[in-house]
């Protein structure tokens, strides 16, 4: 199994970096809707849909994703994202909460397009302003990761979400915070000093937390997904991973922000 996650993983991050650094503008695009493709169609096995249901539902968000990249259209990027950070903030967490998910095709089909679609656009447009950006971005929900793994083994105690995710505990979020902090200020203050200049550090510290956030609702509401479902994983497309939603999981609650902090930025 390690050997195989092993070798899995090296090739994703080949396809990857080919993909981040070498496309031009339009076959990253594509890249994209392939993501989302693959993540509609996950998303239908969590609803426990039948699987012409799944492969239509992936087709439908791909295209939809595809004319939203196409139009370039900010008014609907922000609304998009806007929309995006409205679902993470006050619906996810009440969800979490009571235990709450999804039922019945239209309603699992429209919270997928909601936190499908605007993750794809947001890794669309993120790469549009510049790889290293996507890339700095999605490393601090890496970092959680590996912060909050080690630290949850290391000192794990008091359990997160027993119910939805008996693995995670409140002191592997505190360290994966402490990770995402301290890798944020190293990049801000190297490679990203005019930010800090133009918001101040405590602006720069607050989006790290809120995006640590929302990292740790997008693990836990799929999480929460797939325990409804009775699966173990999204599905078995990455072999030793699981599918493409278990590894962007908390990408589609953190990107859209951040893409939506870019774009006013800009």
């Amino acid at each position: 199994m390690l050997r195989q996650r092993v070798i899995t993983a090296i090739v994703l991050l080949i396809v990857l970096a080919l993909a981040l650094f070498a496309l031009p503008q339009w076959p990253w695009w594509l890249f994209c809707g392939g993501v989302l493709f693959a993540a509609g169609w996950e998303w239908g096995g969590l609803g426990a849909w039948a699987s012409a249901q799944r492969w239509a539902y992936g087709a439908v968000l791909a295209a939809l994703g595809m004319l939203v990249f196409w139009a370039q259209d900010t008014r609907l990027d922000w609304a998009a994202f806007g929309l995006s950070l409205a679902f993470w903030i006050v619906f996810v967490p009440l969800w979490l909460r009571s235990k709450w998910a999804p039922k019945g095709v239209p309603t699992v089909a429209l919270v997928g397009l909601v936190v499908l679609l605007p993750a794809a656009l947001a890794l669309a447009r993120l790469r549009d302003i510049s790889p290293w950006l996507l890339l700095a971005i999605a490393a601090i929900v890496w970092v959680a990761d590996i912060c909050a793994y080690f630290g949850g083994r290391a000192f794990g105690k008091r359990k997160l979400a027993p119910s939805i995710s008996p693995g995670k505990s409140w002191e592997g979020v505190w360290s994966g915070l402490l990770g995402v902090l301290v890798y944020g200020c190293v990049v801000l203050f190297f490679g990203l000093p005019t930010v800090t200049a133009h918001l101040g550090w405590f602006a720069c510290v607050a989006m790290l937390v809120v995006l640590t956030a929302l990292s740790v609702e997008g693990d836990l509401f799929e999480s929460m997904l797939k325990r409804r479902a009775g699966i173990k994983d999204s599905s078995n497309l990455l072999p030793g991973h699981g599918g493409v939603l278990d590894r962007i999981d908390s990408l589609t609650s953190t990107l859209p922000l951040a893409a939506l902090i870019a774009a006013l930025w800009s």
